[in-house]
């Protein structure tokens, strides 16, 4: 007589920092507008605490198992972080090279008096100023995350 054994089918695995996974995921503002998303798309795949994905879709997959969804409101400091109306500003136009067209939603590479580059969004135009924004698009909103997990692998 042959002696079978069964072995338990072992139970999915959850998500814990340090793991690689692939999710899907729908990021809505406040008013249900879709700012972002992979449905339709290739998944997102990140490690779990060692990633540039902001913190709250980070922490947002953290003990979810394969096959498992997740909503949650993501707050600006575990998002884009606080809007900063310091980094708000108003040009005189002629500080802008005469020769480069600028708009509402231009973006421009400014130089600060400290040597440094940074990148800002013009938001309104006047025959005498240009008023940028070097914040985050997102800056000081909240996020609603949809997530589904689609794997996860211990890394």
């Amino acid at each position: 007589m042959i002696a079978v054994s069964e072995h338990p089918p072992t139970a999915p695995r959850s998500v814990q920092p340090g793991d690689a996974v692939r999710i899907h995921y729908t990021c809505r503002l406040d008013d249900g507008t879709i700012f972002a998303t992979t449905r339709h798309q290739e998944p997102l795949a990140f490690t779990v605490g060692h990633s540039p994905v902001i913190p709250g879709l980070q922490e947002a997959v953290v003990g979810l198992k394969p096959g498992e969804t997740r909503t949650c409101v993501v707050p600006p400091e575990r998002a884009y972080g606080p809007y900063h109306q310091e980094m708000t500003a108003v040009l005189a136009r002629d500080m802008i090279p005469p020769d480069l067209a600028v708009e509402k939603g231009t973006s421009l590479r400014v130089r600060h008096a400290d040597g440094h580059e940074s990148d800002v969004l013009v938001t309104a135009v006047t025959e005498t100023t240009v008023s940028v924004d070097g914040n985050h698009p997102l800056a000081g909103r909240n996020l609603t995350l949809e997530v589904e997990l689609l794997s996860v692998e211990e890394a």
